[in-house]
């Protein structure tokens, strides 16, 4: 028998340590052969500690798996054979509902193998496209299947993967670099992480399938130093690979010759533009540079380079071992393949979706996602993180692909999907991001280092209840200079979500400066607190709960609030009964 326990980050954080380690010691109590393994995210965070138990021929997956519960599933299932139908979510013949209308490439082993064992990805077709490259294929026909694939960049800007490998296999020179971002720097957006925890393997047989199509030797993978579990499997899974010669020289005995660093990056946004990716990778300050000359030209020490981001890599493997046109055949027709969400925010199925291109929002959010917490209502999706938009609830109906996304204002970004409900308020999301990219520029373009300060000044003014005449204006008109004199991509796509907050959400914005409320009931200086008198009962909960005895009455008698010393702390309202807190 086997047994499986998801110890992905998210599996770790909800105590799959703790079910890894009480397992671990039933398993040595009873003396019992059972191999105990762990295994990376699946993509459902939300029923994270995830415990597989392999019985014969069936699998029965147990959610939400605390230590107790383990010891009750070791006893019960697999020393008497019962499995406990409470805890089951998924069996072999009923398995996961919400994987139905997913088609996983790029997470094809998450949550599937264990990422520390090399023998568990090739067992299932790990390396098979690598040895069918090198013995079979010409680096041209290589990058032939990657454009027959359609394969477009899965780090944000969406560009076409053969053509950058293209460029730089015709670049000319004897060292040539292969790097891979996995920075991963936007709020909400974990979809890189989890490949790396839960397949590392992928990620080199990706980047070493590259480095043969462009006549590379040697692989960096540029990794934040924030995924510390990540960083770790990269070590095992580059040290198993260069023991079973599936990196190093002469790999399976054929001419081709790839080594593989890893870099553990500062965790500046920045480093996400590959130029300032490159300087960090060199030691120097993560700053972006004019291009041309590009990457493919003249990149890491000035030789000729290719970068793409993690999951770009993960699918490279699966289309060189299946072809191109297998990989075409999901999409649409000029948006090829697959693509991960990390789904979060308001939402009932917090964790990662792989769905084929096309798909609408609607049915990501809603028939995948399991719709919004609390069932309230839909507001907007922000796709894209800070260099992306919020698209709000007319537009559900969009197709998720780089065009259409891209028409809403938003951009697909690297696959961040936060979902808001109505109690979200979408001028003080727009100040949220802002601030974000205030702080993680480079400061090197003007615009970008004082435009952007400005608009952050104007939001905090209109969120703290000081909004003027004229900022809305006056956002847009920054908008506009920021985007047309920064460099790089930090500076040109900030203001995006303060321009689609105002396209779509121009009434909150109004609602700010000229009445001085918040629709949201979410900016805590526009808010007023009263108590409704034919509701109250005199219950005294709101008095005892305030901080600052704001709240005065007798008992049985209706109280009131005394505005000058409220502090707005939202306590008299959660504690209220009867509804007699009015929040305005």
């Amino acid at each position: 028998m086997k047994v499986r326990v998801g110890l992905g980050s998210c599996g770790i954080a909800a105590g799959g340590r703790k079910v890894m380690d009480r397992l671990a010691q039933e398993i040595k109590n009873h003396g019992k052969e059972i191999e105990l393994l762990p295994t990376g995210c699946i993509g459902m965070c939300f029923y994270e500690p995830i415990v597989d138990v392999f019985d014969g021929d069936k699998v029965y997956s147990y959610a939400n798996v605390t230590a107790d519960i383990a010891t009750e599933i070791f006893n019960s299932h697999i020393i008497g054979g019962q499995p406990l139908t409470q805890y089951i979510v998924s069996t072999t013949e009923q398995p996961y509902a919400i994987l139905a209308n997913q088609v996983r490439i790029a997470l094809r082993n998450c949550g599937v193998i264990d990422p520390e064992n090399v023998d568990e990805y090739k067992a299932n077709d790990g390396y098979k496209a690598l040895s069918k490259v090198l013995s079979e294929m010409t680096p041209e026909e290589v990058i032939e299947e990657i454009k027959v694939a359609g394969l477009r960049g899965r780090g944000g800007a969406g560009f076409p993967t053969w053509f950058k490998w293209n460029a730089a296999r015709q670049s000319k020179g004897e060292i040539k670099y292969v790097v891979c971002n996995a920075d991963e720097g936007d709020p909400g957006a974990f979809m890189d992480r989890s490949v790396l925890e839960g397949d590392p393997h992928t990620l080199l047989e990706g980047m070493a399938i590259c480095g043969y199509a462009i006549g590379a030797s040697e692989g960096h993978i540029y990794c934040r130093a924030e995924y510390p579990l990540a960083i770790k499997r990269l070590e095992i899974a580059i040290a198993d690979a260069k023991q079973r010669n599936l990196l190093g020289k002469n790999i399976m005995g054929s001419n081709f010759s790839f080594d593989m660093k890893i870099k553990k990056g500062a965790g500046a946004f920045v480093c996400g533009e590959e130029t300032a990716l490159i300087a960090s990778l060199e030691g120097e300050r993560g700053m972006p540079r004019l291009k041309p000359p590009f990457p493919a030209q003249s990149g890491f020490w000035g030789k000729p380079t290719n970068i793409n981001n993690v999951e770009t890599f993960a699918n490279v493997p699966w289309i060189m071992y299946n072809g191109g046109s297998a990989y075409a055949a999901y999409g649409t027709e000029k948006s090829k393949g697959t693509k991960v969400f990390a789904l979060a925010g308001k939402i009932k199925n917090g964790g990662l979706v792989e769905v084929p291109m096309g798909m609408t929002l609607r049915e990501v959010i809603y028939d995948i996602g399991g719709g919004i917490l609390n069932d309230r209502d839909f507001k907007a999706v922000q796709m894209g993180g800070p260099s992306g938009g919020c698209i709000p609830k007319q537009l559900l109906d969009t197709p998720v692909d780089y065009d259409s996304i891209n028409k809403t204002g938003a951009i697909m970004g690297s696959g961040g999907m936060i979902v808001m409900d109505e109690t979200t308020c979408m001028v003080d999301m727009a100040r949220f991001f802002l601030d974000f990219t205030v702080k993680e520029s480079c400061g090197k373009c003007i615009y970008c280092r004082i435009g952007t300060k400005r608009m952050l000044e104007i939001l905090e003014r209109i969120t703290a209840g000081e909004g003027r005449e004229g900022d809305i204006e006056e956002l847009e008109a920054l908008s506009i200079s920021i985007k047309d004199g920064s460099m790089c991509g930090l500076g040109q796509t900030a203001p995006n979500p303060v321009l689609t907050t105002i396209r779509y959400f121009r009434d909150e914005y109004v609602a700010h400066i000229r009445d001085k409320k918040c629709p949201a009931k979410s900016c805590k200086p526009l808010l007023t607190y009263t108590i409704n008198q034919e509701n109250c009962k005199g219950c005294t909960l709101c008095s005892q709960k305030c901080p600052v005895q704001a709240i005065s009455g007798e008992k049985k008698a209706p109280h009131v609030i005394n505005e000058a010393l409220c502090t707005k702390c939202g306590n008299c309202a959660t504690v209220c009964r009867l509804d007699a807190v009015c929040v305005e």
